[in-house]
């Protein structure tokens, strides 16, 4: 009697390793849209209670891919909001830290250049591929995405002072040269009643497949640098 086959789920399999990519982002390699899904608290909701938040990262079937976790203690994000410092540690099915993005306190203006913003990549942890890099604009969220070696590589260039208000707000990312817009990083809309009792939010990324994976990686990350800087809000 032949032996029962066991069915796995392909997204809980460890990919081979792949040269030059990471270890743990393997997947990365085969997508080029993401949904970032962050997951509604419900004391958050109910009590206004601001708690670390929780994102799952999904491919466009909605199959989860990974699961990203903030870390942070309560009186921060009490008492700094969204301005605080933290880090978000991107976990794959079985629980192992594949990306590692962390942002120091700074302060945050529209209007002035001190204390812009900036975003460290690891992937895997201990191992910088890349950083987020606000630039000064007294309008416009602009920023730099840059290798490990802060050298710029791309841009991200948002609307006017974010328009958090709007249901649904693109952020190009383009070329240097500003020339071609080779993605997006999106926030959608959630409806009415979510949006009015969470600050929960919905993100979709579009990346060129053949982009370098630890680029993407540092798009997953700009995108949560975007939401608390233009969303993350206590309702």
């Amino acid at each position: 009697m032949a032996p029962p086959v066991c069915k796995m789920n392909m997204y809980n399999v460890p990919s081979p390793g792949i040269p030059g990519c990471p270890p743990g982002l393997e997947y990365l390699t085969q997508v080029d849209q993401l949904l970032i899904k962050q997951k509604v608290e419900l004391v958050e909701a109910l009590v206004g209670f601001e708690s670390n938040n929780k994102y799952e990262v999904r491919n466009t079937m909605g199959q989860n891919v990974f699961y990203a976790v903030e870390e942070n203690d309560c009186l921060s994000r009490q008492c700094c909001g969204p301005m605080r410092s933290f880090t978000i540690r991107v976990l794959d099915n079985f629980g192992h830290e594949v990306i590692t993005v962390t942002r120091p306190l700074k302060c945050m203006s529209c209007f002035f250049p001190c204390c812009l913003q900036e975003l460290e990549v690891q992937a895997p942890p201990g191992n910088i591929v890349g950083y987020i890099i606000q630039q000064w604009h007294p309008f416009s969220p602009k920023f730099i995405v840059a290798n490990e070696h802060k050298e710029p590589v791309l841009k991200i260039h948002g609307p006017f002072c974010g328009w958090s208000c709007l249901p649904d707000v693109d952020f190009e990312i383009l070329t240097m040269d500003e020339v071609s817009k080779i993605g997006k990083i999106s926030k959608q809309w959630t409806g009415l009643l979510r949006e009015a009792f969470t600050d929960s939010d919905n993100f979709g990324i579009q990346f060129p497949m053949d982009l370098d994976v630890r680029m993407k990686a540092v798009m997953i990350g700009a995108c949560f640098l975007i939401d608390f800087m233009f969303f993350e809000t206590t309702n």
